[in-house]
């Protein structure tokens, strides 16, 4: 894939085109987990009415797209069961389908991606970048937007001791070589979004070069994410437990969406809304 060093014209999710020909502000995501053990809110929307009312708050708050993960994926995770993470999803996607923003289910199992794109979901997230088994050919024929993830080794040894030579040269050579398979299989370009993965096989000081370097994640023409929320690096950083993170995730959003970030995935939708608001006024200036 030739390196065009220009801005995403447009990204295409399944009922929504995100077009920043006509539009300045980044998409904001909003993480709904329907987990009981993801590392920043597994357990609170487990059930299914907390789930349908913490997206109906997400969306209030300003969220254009809604990540509903039935499987943690935190340091140290282990694989869950295909029926017991469509059992967790399905309804909460069912409920949602026709919601006014775009929803996204956030899963490597090609199995759950074909359940998902059949009710019309939006988007399909995998932090496994669709290298799992059918994966690709689940999500080819769909017109859903795709997010694939780096990722090194798997979430249950991801954080023993990862090692680069140079994390941003390897991180996107790994996501540009993805893009090219995804495509040589027919997932067309427009619907692409690449995510350096924050947190998984990385380092704080791997994360950090990576947030420094934002930018040399944006110079293929797509829509790259930026998934910084809660993370245990901010944590590390700030010293503040799980719970008293929310500034230091704005500020870590923000500073991706200064380096071109299109996507910001986050917990905090609310505040994440607010530092936007003004970054997008201020534009209007420059």
């Amino acid at each position: 894939m030739a390196k065009h060093d220009l801005t995403p014209v447009a990204w295409r999710c399944g009922r929504f085109l995100f077009d920043w020909r006509k539009r300045t502000a980044p998409v904001v995501m909003g993480i709904l987990n329907v987990t009981p053990d993801s590392f920043s809110d597994g357990g609170l929307f487990a059930n299914h009415d907390a789930a349908l009312k913490q997206a109906e708050r997400l969306i209030a708050e300003g969220a254009e797209m809604i990540d509903v993960g039935g499987e943690s994926s935190r340091p140290g995770s282990e694989p869950l069961s295909l029926q017991e993470e469509l059992d967790r999803v399905m309804p909460i996607l069912e409920a949602l389908k026709d919601a006014p923003v775009a929803i996204s289910v956030d899963t490597y199992k090609a199995k759950v991606m074909a359940a998902a794109i059949n009710l019309g979901i939006d988007c399909v997230n995998d932090i496994w970048a669709f290298r799992q088994p059918h994966a690709s050919e689940a999500i080819k024929n769909s017109a859903c937007g795709v997010m694939l993830m780096h990722m090194q080794k798997d979430p249950s040894t991801m954080q023993f001791d990862p090692q680069y030579k140079d994390v941003v040269a390897e991180v996107n050579g790994f996501l540009m070589e993805r893009c090219v398979a995804l495509e040589d299989e027919g997932v067309e370009r427009d619907r692409l979004a690449i995510d350096p993965g924050f947190g998984f096989g990385k380092t704080l000081e791997h994360n950090m070069t990576m947030l420094a370097h934002f930018q040399e994640f944006c110079q293929h023409g797509l829509p790259v994410v930026a998934g910084l929320s809660r993370k245990s690096s901010l944590g590390a950083i700030t010293g503040k437990d799980m719970a008293h993170r929310q500034t230091a995730s704005v500020a870590a959003a923000m500073m991706a969406l200064e380096r071109g970030a299109k996507v910001l995935r986050v917990h905090d939708v609310d505040q994440t809304m607010d530092a936007v608001k003004i970054w997008v006024a201020a534009q209007e200036y420059l």
